[in-house]
């Protein structure tokens, strides 16, 4: 796991000429806004996952510290989800999805690995299984291209 993380920190890093990050959190949040942003408000912030399991998978976040969901107080856990209906609404539409899976992890023993509150929200298909975890990054072109559609249907 280690091992995968320092290489997934040196590709992220490749991406981000000139610029000295220390985390991959820190270089996700900056490549995010710099290609994969979708949506910002006064509390969240949601872009596309760099290594999506589906198509238009995106990654909400939010503005102020919580670890997990237990930590979070109801403010925060309401602002995060009413990001993640909007995301959820606009891939819908913007990838003519059958349906959506929310993900959200805490604590080492429930698979959370990036120590800050956090969804996942994955379009599916019916009779489509989520790509596997891989580590293998996606293009940013493609990444840009899908952040486009999901600005366009959140704006429509």
């Amino acid at each position: 796991f280690a091992t995968r993380n320092r290489g997934k920190l040196v590709e992220l890093r490749a991406l981000l000429p000139g610029v000295d990050v220390l985390s991959i959190d820190e270089a996700e949040v900056r490549l995010g806004r710099a290609i994969r942003e979708v949506i910002e408000d006064a509390d969240t912030f949601a872009f596309l996952d760099i290594m999506p399991r589906s198509t238009g998978h995106a990654l909400v976040i939010p503005k102020t510290p919580a670890r997990t969901v237990i930590d979070a107080s109801p403010a925060q856990l309401a602002a995060r989800l009413a990001t993640v209906q909007k995301i959820a609404r606009a891939q819908m539409k913007a990838f003519g999805a059958d349906g959506i899976t929310l993900q959200q992890f805490n604590e080492p023993a429930g698979g959370q690995v990036v120590f800050h509150l956090h969804f996942h929200v994955l379009p599916r298909w019916d009779g489509v299984k989520l790509q596997p975890h891989t580590g293998q990054m996606e293009k940013p072109d493609v990444l840009a291209a899908n952040a486009e559609k999901l600005r366009a249907a959140l704006s429509a």
